[in-house]
């Protein structure tokens, strides 16, 4: 990669971290530009898995006190979501590039499909909170579809996040502010989990990991000021669009 690739990748990381601070969906920025600066399918997605690591344990360290009240949850969830992302891990790279490239543009329409729908999830989660299974049983048998959804995660992972919510709104009586808590907690261990994967196989570019990681932590900084200012419903779309005519570009391709 050239210096002004270099340039373009640091500035879409920095906007993804915004993106990820007020709306989410910063996934669906990096990765196309990745590929576009003509870095492969694979590889693109494995470094900017390991490159956006740390926004996920900023996001989980943000709502610890949330988090606290829902430790013997997390005995349950935390290993499901480990074994979940390291299986997603195991079958991209066994997958093969070709396959991959294949899957991408309907990866990347799943994505947005699921950022379209995060409003009315939480719109309907917060209307429903307290009717879902509180016994202990059903918080166990939510490690299945918890597993499940981290291997999507540690497959592709954008959209992960609006899986992982609506999993624990059907399996869980609680709030929406404990629910969004567990989900950030569990969407690091599946990241990190295939991060930690990845990182023995040869496909992490870390020159290009290390400037994501650290733009992205600044570009995050700079949404978290200015919250206030952007309504997320409408950056949302925003990427929602991008993601549906970059999905479109690479089937016409």
């Amino acid at each position: 990669m050239e210096w002004f690739n270099y340039v373009l990748v640091g500035l879409a990381a920095m906007a993804a971290g915004m993106v990820n601070a007020l709306a989410g969906g910063g996934t669906l920025i990096t990765f196309p530009m990745l590929v576009a600066m003509g870095v492969p399918a694979v590889a693109a997605n494995v470094t900017n898995t390991v490159a956006l690591c740390p926004g996920y344990l900023g996001a989980t360290l943000a709502q610890f006190k949330d988090l606290r009240p829902q430790l013997p949850r997390l005995w349950f969830y935390l290993p499901a979501g480990v074994i979940g992302g390291v299986a997603g891990g195991i079958l991209l790279l066994n997958t093969g590039e070709k396959v991959f490239e294949a899957l991408v543009p309907f990866l990347i329409l799943l994505a947005s499909g699921l950022l379209a729908i995060s409003d009315p999830l939480r719109s309907w989660l917060s209307r429903h909170t307290g009717t879902a299974g509180s016994s202990a049983v059903m918080a166990a048998l939510g490690a299945l579809p918890i597993a499940i959804a981290g291997i999507y995660g540690g497959y592709f992972g954008a959209g992960l996040s609006v899986i992982v919510l609506a999993v624990l709104g059907l399996i869980l009586s609680d709030s929406l502010t404990k629910l969004n808590a567990l989900k950030q907690a569990i969407a690091l261990s599946v990241n990190v989990a295939a991060a930690i994967f990845f990182v023995f196989s040869k496909n992490v570019i870390w020159p290009v990991a290390a400037l994501m990681a650290v733009c992205a932590l600044i570009g995050g900084s700079i949404g978290g000021r200015i919250a206030g200012r952007i309504k997320p419903a409408v950056l949302r779309w925003v990427v929602v669009v991008i993601g549906v005519v970059v999905a479109g570009i690479y089937l016409i391709r």
